[in-house]
């Protein structure tokens, strides 16, 4: 099987320390055809699956990779080189070299986070539902030490001129009004900022440094899956790991 290149994959611009490696795939480079073109992660997606676990194959240390079942909860699970895969959960951690987490996203956020000195790394799957329920600020409380004491890097998601929400996803964050933007053409609907919301989350909770954002999954479709855009669609892979130096 060959590799997909590097071109086909966004590596986090973050401080991390040299034992920390991240990548997220894009949807370039796999074999998987319309509506899933081309290199979707998704088993659960309605895409052949021979195509999916070929696509896997290409990932960076895919083999070391445990996927989750993921509901739009706050569940965090702690992995191990024996964990067994397809765990209910939104968000994993690991504190063990050679254990990559994994988050599957297509409008939702993946936020990775890693330890400022290599101790544990984990990733998130951060929709509106889980962001709501805390799934960011489970995630700090499961790692080692302070969230002070941790990184966390933004992944590709809807971007507030994309996102139309209505006042239930609005009125699910009261403390965070400022996000949310009337619709200039559409009543009763708003333009919702997921990347603010994540921030003010992660700096409420006590992380300070994050880095990332600014990409938008629903007006880049050339590199992007979106659910809201296209309905039926692949899904792209936000994964952290520790290596041994």
């Amino acid at each position: 099987m060959t590799r997909a290149g590097t071109e086909h994959f966004i590596y986090p611009d973050w401080p991390a320390p040299k034992s920390v490696q991240a990548f997220c795939s894009t949807r370039q480079g796999g074999r998987s055809q319309a509506p899933f073109d081309s290199f979707n992660m998704g088993l659960h997606v309605g895409d052949d699956p021979q195509h999916v676990q070929d696509n896997r194959q290409q990932l960076p240390e895919h083999q070391q990779i445990v996927w989750l079942s993921q509901v739009h909860g706050n569940r965090v699970v702690r992995l191990t080189r024996g964990s067994e895969q397809d765990q209910q959960a939104d968000a994993a951690f690991s504190v063990m070299p050679g254990v990559t987490c994994a988050v599957m996203t297509a409008d939702c956020l993946p936020v990775l986070f890693c330890h400022k000195f290599g101790h544990a790394v984990a990733a998130a799957h951060a929709g509106w539902r889980g962001l709501a329920a805390g799934v960011l600020e489970n995630t700090l409380k499961n790692l080692p030490g302070g969230a002070g004491d941790y990184l966390a890097w933004l992944g590709p998601a809807i971007s507030a001129k994309s996102f139309v929400v209505g006042e239930d996803v609005k009125s699910a964050f009261p403390a965070q009004q400022k996000a949310f933007k009337l619709h200039p053409q559409m009543s009763h609907k708003y333009l919702a900022d997921i990347y603010q919301i994540a921030r003010h989350k992660l700096q409420v909770a006590g992380l300070q440094e994050i880095y990332g954002g600014g990409f938008c999954t629903y007006t880049d479709k050339e590199r992007f899956y979106s659910y809201r855009r296209d309905g039926q669609t692949g899904r792209m892979v936000s994964a952290i790991w520790l290596t041994e130096l």
